[in-house]
């Protein structure tokens, strides 16, 4: 058996509160690392931070003979025991103290994963001598010196570089390497960079002289110098294009029309700045009798849906041509529909001609684009006004000014079509050049250039605040004027990227909010039919100073000790230091093409740093043969596909199994789709195949923490949204591990997988996690044999354990009902049936005969009504609003359910924690069963596929924490000196 001491995250975490703290970073947008540079399905800082501390740290199960030795520790053990500890073994006591020792490290992590809390150096630095102290247990231990240095921490698979990050933030030497060259100069502007020039006073000579040379911590005069610098380019650019960029003039023609413009105090010859300009994609009309004259593609006319301030556009017929006016306020019901879908019909590419209402087919509109004559026409202006948006017409004149540009660079070089993600290069949009207007390109080009030129700026301005004398460049480690002004030229090129990222033909107009819509709004390069072009001038959201300002501020969060280490490298091949910790967020099977997106902002980094001479930006695009994977169009086909990814992260994770430090687990993120998690049964081949790749490694997976790692907004508007991470806690399997037959593999799941399914929902697991996270425990027991042997003698696959251990889970979730009251569980089966819909009285009386109950008692409970040989469960907002548990003489699990979310639904969770707080309901358990019943009723509305009626479940169960504490609240009231007067 393995001598190490057990983690903490081997043992327990305080799960609810490291899932709310990620789940609400992810609406961060301000001072986050992320806005330096957008990246796919990047980890929440809050979750890196808290896995890696759990990692690191004993669990006290692990020194309790210490604990033993602090007089106040015992102090305070004996007083919960309420007796005298009895000799130097007294159990009792020792488990008291590591229970303490346990809550006081989670408190530490509580305190850790709050987003205030991310750069407080009281915060940070308790956790920091928490790993210290076990790194020197870990010493004591092995019988090396206390004062060996701490492991790295290591991620072959850095990506967007939250647990580097956090690696380097919680004291670790972090190592961070990734294949694709946009990941890895992510991490080096994170962690690799502020180090190298840490307290650094700006060279910016106005820098200087307003804010001195002195007090500049961390990497707060390398943002200011990115900040100087930015606004230097803006200031040139404008100089250079902004006739290009021109404001809408009103006319006193326009003001007769509009007479909410008068009204507002606007005159004529006033200048209003754009925010966008709004275009729809034209193609030859497909009627014989139009000649080919150009129609739009219009998916809907709004400009704003917002209440109040309501407007679209309305195009306007007259002898065969067409325009658009801007109208405000709400369309008249006849245009009401038209208003919405615009001239798109159904899904697809397909539309109706504006001007002959001939079918505009999905095969015209690609033939047109494969021909070149894609075009597009000017709907709408949107303008930065006097009390927020203005939307006015197009003009000739404002259209004629975005034609006029002429770029004299264009990135040719073509999109990968992968069918799953990039999907416009069968209407012709090929290249990279496609995805942008001629002005976008010029705007673009111009920016590019000028990173060049600022980084001269900064070499000559580093030389005369006499940086020292090193003639080295960043790559070659250099901290010279070189050096340093490759550091910001990095920085300044990321906001190119991230304008590119607002600047382009797929970016769209948000008429809820009216905003501009990214061109990743979705882990995808879409096709769009009316597309919003911004101007990186103004003032706007996707503006290049809006841009900068977040970044900047991002910076301010970076850590800037200690020193790390950021290569290029295959993970597969890569050296690993022996004994080196390791952490990392692999890809996710199919989900993510992250070579073939991270070309849209590759083709810019080259362009804007093309003085640099770094090797990472040597290849035209980034690699893709070896990116890890499994991308059928590029692989052959869906089984060479899996095939091939479960080669590699094999390979990948006998290298980490081999490698990794024995005092440390591995901890490993998977993350889900939304169109993974089922309920039924179903295994994903995604999820199969990477268990698959762990346990072909040698791995045993002994800990499983499901965490809320994505915005939950965002679940179920689209399939190909990540849900969930499930963070795999890893050991290599003992060399004595055993082999097991399928039915000791069974027993074994009986045995223990109800008191791991009763600890996720306990740690208040959302429904629509649990069908995934509940797999963990039982493939941990799975994971600890050599091998499982079926039946015929036959070794069992990964997909085959899966799936017992989802029917286990299933047949657990139902017996946990089993024991509830007798109406509630015919109600469940009825439920099961039907849901709220009516059923023949005749198979509810012998259900309920089967349950010994009857129809009329269950009616009389008040869960159903019966009449006219129908039987139908009532919804919840047909429940009676006095109902009061107190004074039901018929109290069910089903009622306290389905009232809790009429009433959370209708009135909030505080009128719903005052149902929760009642004495009928705490005394008899109720509260517990209630919420046991919401995961079982979830699992029913998945299988069913009940999406609507599922999320009533799942939002109970998720607000449940909130709703025991009000209730606790009103239970416990705290008092005030006014209270006390």
């Amino acid at each position: 058996m393995s001598s190490h001491a057990k983690k903490l995250i081997e043992v327990a975490l305080p799960l609810a509160e490291i899932n709310d703290a990620a789940a609400r970073e992810k609406s961060m947008r301000h001072g986050h690392p992320s806005t330096l540079h957008l990246w796919w399905a990047r980890r929440p800082l809050a979750a890196a931070r808290a896995v890696l501390f759990g990692q690191l740290v004993d669990d006290p199960s692990a020194y309790p003979d210490e604990l033993a030795q602090d007089p106040q520790k015992i102090k305070a053990a004996e007083k919960a025991l309420g007796r005298k500890m009895r000799g130097d073994t007294d159990l009792a006591i020792k488990e008291i103290l590591v229970n303490q020792e346990r809550e006081r490290l989670f408190e530490i992590i509580k305190q850790l994963v709050i987003w205030e809390n991310t750069t407080k150096e009281s915060v940070l630095e308790p956790a920091r001598e928490e790993i210290r102290a076990s790194w020197r247990r870990t010493c004591q231990r092995e019988g090396k010196p206390l004062d060996t240095p701490l492991p790295p921490v290591l991620d072959p698979f850095a990506g967007g570089g939250a647990i580097p990050l956090e690696a380097q933030r919680l004291g670790m030497e972090a190592h961070a390497s990734d294949l694709n060259p946009v990941a890895v100069l992510i991490n080096k502007a994170m962690i690799e960079i502020p180090p190298r020039f840490a307290d650094q006073p700006p060279v910016h000579p106005t820098a200087r002289s307003e804010k001195g040379t002195s007090g500049w911590k961390g990497a707060a005069g390398l943002a200011e110098d990115v900040r100087r610098y930015g606004d230097w380019m803006r200031e040139e650019a404008l100089k250079r294009i902004g006739h290009l960029y021109p404001p809408y003039t009103l006319t006193q023609e326009l003001l007769d029309t509009r007479p909410d413009l008068v009204s507002a105090g606007y005159m004529e010859g006033d200048e209003l700045t754009v925010i966008a300009w709004l275009w729809a994609r034209t193609v030859p009309s497909p009627n014989p009798a139009l000649n080919g004259k150009p129609v739009p593609l219009v998916s809907s006319f709004w400009l704003s849906k917002k209440k109040g301030k309501e407007a679209y556009v309305e195009p306007i017929l007259e002898n065969g041509e067409y325009r658009f006016e801007v109208r405000v306020g709400k369309p008249p019901a006849e245009q009401r529909e038209y208003t919405d879908s615009g001239t798109k019909t159904g899904r697809g590419a397909n539309f109706l001609c504006l001007l002959s209402q001939v079918p505009v087919e999905g095969t015209h509109v690609k033939a047109s684009g494969m021909a070149g004559d894609l075009d597009s026409t000017l709907m709408a202006v949107v303008c930065e006004g006097k009390k927020g948006r203005v939307y006015l017409p197009p003009t000739k004149e404002i259209e004629n000014i975005a034609r006029e540009a002429v770029p004299n660079w264009k990135p040719e070089q073509k999109l990968n079509h992968d069918p799953r993600a990039i999907w416009t290069p069968p209407y012709g949009l090929a290249h990279y050049s496609d995805l942008f207007t001629d002005r976008q390109l010029v705007a673009l080009n111009t920016f590019c250039d000028l990173v060049s030129e600022a980084r001269e700026k900064v070499i000559a301005d580093a030389q005369a605040a006499q940086l020292p004398d090193d003639s080295r460049s960043l790559e070659q480690q250099g901290t010279g004027p070189t050096a340093y002004a490759d550091a910001v030229a990095y920085y300044l090129a990321f906001q190119v990227d991230q304008l590119s990222n607002h600047c382009s033909t797929i970016c769209g107009w948000h008429t809820n909010n009216t905003q501009l819509r990214n061109t990743f709004s979705r882990q995808a390069i879409p096709m769009t039919w009316d597309y919003a072009e911004s101007n990186p001038f103004c003032g706007s959201s996707g503006s290049l100073s809006n841009l900068q300002e977040r970044a900047i501020k991002g910076m301010g969060s970076l850590p800037a000790s200690p020193n790390a280490v950021v290569t290029q490298e295959n993970a597969s091949v890569r050296p690993i230091e022996q004994g080196t910790v390791i952490s990392t967020d692999p890809p996710y099977y199919d989900n993510i093409g992250y070579a073939d997106l991270s070309d849209f902002f590759y083709v810019w980094l080259r362009r804007s740093l093309k003085e640099i001479h770094d090797p990472i930006l040597g290849t035209m695009l980034v690699p893709k043969a070896e990116e890890l994977i499994a991308a059928p169009y590029r692989q052959g086909g869906k089984n060479e596909a899996e095939k091939f990814f479960l080669k590699g992260m094999t390979a990948v994770a006998k290298r980490l199994s081999v490698h990794s430090s024995d005092s440390a687990p591995v901890t490993i993120y998977y993350a889900f789709k939304q169109s993974e998690m089922s309920a039924g049964g179903a295994v994903s081949t995604g999820w199969a195949t990477f268990l698959d790749a762990l346990i072909q490694a040698d791995f045993s997976i002994v800990g499983t923490w499901p965490m809320r790692t994505e915005m939950t907004s965002k679940i179920g508007q689209n399939a190909n949204m990540l849900a969930s991470s499930i963070v795999l806690v890893c050991r290599k399997r003992e060399i004595t591990a055993q082999t097991a037959t399928r039915r000791d593999f069974i027993k074994a799941l009986k045995h223990e997988l109800p008191l791991s399914l009763k600890d996720l929902q306990t740690g208040n697991i959302s429904p629509v996690d649990l069908p995934q996270s509940s797999i963990g425990p039982g493939i941990g027991i799975f994971s600890r044999y050599q091998q499982v042997l079926e039946a015929d003698g036959s070794s069992m696959s990964v997909r085959s354990a899966l799936q017992l251990i989802n029917a286990e889970v299933s047949e657990i979730l139902e017996g946990q009902v089993a024991e509830m009251d007798d109406w509630t569980r015919f109600a469940v089966k009825w439920y099961t049936e039907y849901g709220f819909n009516s059923g023949p009285f005749g198979d509810a009386n012998v259900l309920a005969t089967a349950y010994d109950v009857a129809v009329s008692g269950v009616a009389e409970s008040g869960i159903l009504e019966s009449g006219q040989n129908q039987v139908r469960i009532f919804t919840p907002a047909e429940l009676p609003t006095d109902w009061d548990p107190d004074t039901d003489d018929r109290l069910t699990v089903w009622e306290v359910v389905h009232h809790l979310i009429r009433i959370l639904e209708s009135e909030g969770e505080s009128a719903a924690s005052k149902i929760l707080g009642q004495r009928s309901i705490q005394s008899n358990d109720l509260a517990d069963n209630a919420k046991t019943l919401a995961y079982r009723l979830f699992t029913i509305c998945e299988e069913k596929k009940w999406a609507e009626l599922g999320k009533s479940y799942n939002g109970l169960v998720i607000a449940w924490p909130e709703l025991e504490k009000l209730a606790n609240d009103l239970e416990n009231p705290t008092l005030t000196q006014a209270d006390l007067i």
